[in-house]
């Protein structure tokens, strides 16, 4: 069975943002000039997705106008001869029903939040993205490459990268060995371990591809790491029945729910705008701040932000 649908917990308030969250989704923060959600989005209808389940919560609404049409606007641009303007948010606007919307009424993890669309995705497998993670790739998007390594295996598989060993606690990190080329077959896992019990610093980002059996396991309502349903720990229990692989992808991650995550996702999205790249390099080279070019760098990347440098490390 292919992946047809998607869901993105978008439930979150954002408080990392704030104020800037107060009264905004924090998944409609611009990255450049499109929202965080809209890159996801793409990301998802590129890797033939052909349903997309947005778990919502309370203040969402703009998220959701985003994906409708606007009269008002279309009108104006209409009557101005802004014919690109005008193609470009009638492109945002999917077939009906492409679309569909849940709520989680309470904020009780991502494990819950995913939960929630259960009776939207039924029995088929089914990806999740995270649209905080941006993944900037130079070939075919992530979750292309995962829908192809799933059609192969046939069972659930999640995005891995390499963290900083100081980071495990703020991911769900794998006990894992190599299969093949990009490919990891997953022995254990545990969600946001302490450096010195980490099994590892490969850690699960933000795109998964799970079968239905995961529902069974999420449906216990278990609490785990801050008292909240983790998906982590379903991927766990499923562990015991199905494998589970890693997909090591290749491309830059940017973590956007982190305000200098954000920063440097704007900043590499922007230098590849011929309209705003000279511009950029010029206040760069003016002595502002130095530069170096992630993509110089290896071919799996965290953006991270030092005084003065934008860096990419392993």
């Amino acid at each position: 069975m292919k992946v047809k649908k998607a869901v993105f917990p978008v439930a979150g308030l954002g408080t990392r943002f704030i104020p800037a969250t107060k009264a905004m989704a924090k998944e409609m923060l611009p990255v450049v000039d499109k929202p965080i959600i809209q890159y996801a989005v793409e990301e998802a209808f590129a890797a033939g997705i052909e349903q997309i389940i947005f778990v919502t919560g309370r203040g969402k609404k703009a998220l959701e106008d985003h994906f409708d049409r606007s009269v008002e606007i279309e009108s104006n641009l209409e009557a101005k001869g802004k014919t690109e303007l005008l193609k470009q948010i009638q492109e945002l606007v999917p077939r009906t029903g492409t679309i569909v919307y849940t709520r989680q009424h309470q904020p009780r993890g991502l494990g819950h939040a995913i939960w929630c669309a259960r009776d939207i995705v039924g029995d088929e497998p089914f990806a999740v993205l995270l649209a905080d993670d941006m993944i900037k790739t130079e070939g075919k998007p992530v979750l292309s490459e995962m829908v192809e390594q799933f059609d192969r295996f046939r069972a659930s598989i999640a995005a891995v990268m390499e963290v900083d060993k100081s980071q495990t606690d703020k991911y769900g990190i794998l006990d894992a060995g190599p299969l093949e080329d990009k490919i990891v077959r997953v022995n254990d896992m545990i969600e946001k371990p302490a450096p010195e019990e980490a099994p590892s610093n490969l850690a699960i980002v933000g795109r998964y591809i799970l079968t239905p059996k995961i529902w069974d396991h999420l449906g216990k309502k278990q609490k785990g790491a801050g008292g909240e349903i983790q998906l982590t720990d379903a991927m766990r229990a499923l562990l015991k029945e199905q494998p589970i692989f890693g997909y090591k992808f290749e491309g830059t991650r940017f973590d956007c729910g982190d305000k200098a995550g954000f920063q440097m996702a704007n900043l590499a999205y922007a230098l590849e705008r011929p309209e705003l790249k000279d511009k950029l390099l010029d206040f760069i080279k003016s002595g502002c701040f130095n530069i170096i070019d992630f993509r110089s760098c290896s071919s799996q990347k965290i953006a991270i932000l030092e005084p003065g440098r934008l860096f990419a490390n392993q």
